[in-house]
């Protein structure tokens, strides 16, 4: 019963960091309709750019993650600004592999800038061993967890209860009938690329953190992928949860049966899950007439 609890333990913790990714490519596609394959390198260069700055510095852990935040956020903007608006109108599928050519991109500035070679990312207290219920649990681990819930709730009020978040509603909604009433389309997008990217950074920077730093940070996009499609991908909150899910059922996969599996069973989940629900867990069914 311990090993299970360890896994499904440590499955929650790598679980939230797959959340906050799944968050912004859901942000992404609620306010453009597109989904942005570039997302897991933007995390990537952030956590990069991040531990370069908060090493020169002597960073501690809030100013480590506020600082991943807004470099996050500064990078996604200047990608909406000097790529993404210059396709505005363009065919959907044009757009997409222009995210994956962003993508390629930045991965290769991270490697001429900063090599192959991994690094540790420190950060004054990470490694404390916390007992939790008589499990231990690293501090790094236990404030992903606080990461992630902190931003369901930021993520929660501010779609609800502010005027940019019922914009963004309004554009995922229709967007047609959202500029007639005013609302500036372009601003919403420049925002949601902004919030994605910064989900992004910060999901990376704290993978850096409790797992190390390495040119392969990349692939978080590839394994939070699956937590967008099985919440929904019009459900921000949703694919924040439903990266939780995948976490665990990955780790309880990995330890039970296979670390091999451990790669794929994200995928089988929602190839499971899909076909009794195809839009998602928490995603809203779209009934359209012809």
């Amino acid at each position: 019963m311990s090993y299970f609890v360890e896994l499904a333990v440590s499955g929650l913790a790598v679980g939230a960091i797959y959340g906050l990714v799944a968050m912004g490519f859901a942000v992404i596609y609620k306010a453009t309709g597109i989904v942005n394959f570039s997302q897991g390198e933007m995390g990537m260069l952030t956590a990069y750019t991040t531990w370069s700055l908060a090493t020169t510095m002597g960073a501690g852990g809030i100013v480590t993650v506020l600082m991943a935040i807004l470099i996050g956020a500064l990078l996604g903007l200047i990608c909406e600004r000097l790529i993404m608006r210059p396709m505005l109108g363009e065919p959907v599928l044009s757009v997409v592999l222009v995210t994956i050519g962003l993508a390629v991109v930045l991965r290769s500035i991270v490697t001429i800038i900063w090599g192959a070679s991994p690094h540790k990312f420190e950060v004054a207290g990470a490694d404390a061993i916390v007992d939790l219920w008589g499990v231990g649990m690293r501090a790094s681990q236990l404030g992903v967890l606080l990461a992630l819930g902190l931003v369901l709730v930021g993520f929660w009020i501010f779609l609800r209860h502010s005027r940019f978040g019922v914009a963004m509603r309004a554009v995922a909604a229709d967007e047609k009938t959202a500029r007639l009433m005013g609302v500036s389309t372009a601003r919403v997008q420049a925002v949601a690329w902004a919030c994605a990217s910064a989900l992004a950074g910060l999901a990376g920077a704290l993978f850096a953190v409790v797992y190390g730093l390495s040119p392969t940070v990349f692939e978080l996009g590839l394994k939070a992928f699956p937590a967008t499609v099985l919440g929904g991908f019009d459900a921000v909150l949703g694919s924040g949860f439903s990266g939780l899910i995948i976490g665990v059922f990955e780790n309880l996969v990995g330890g039970y049966l296979s670390s091999t599996l451990k790669e794929i069973a994200g995928f089988v989940l929602i190839l499971v899950v899909l076909m009794v629900r195809p839009f998602g867990l928490f995603g809203e069914k779209r009934i359209e007439r012809v």
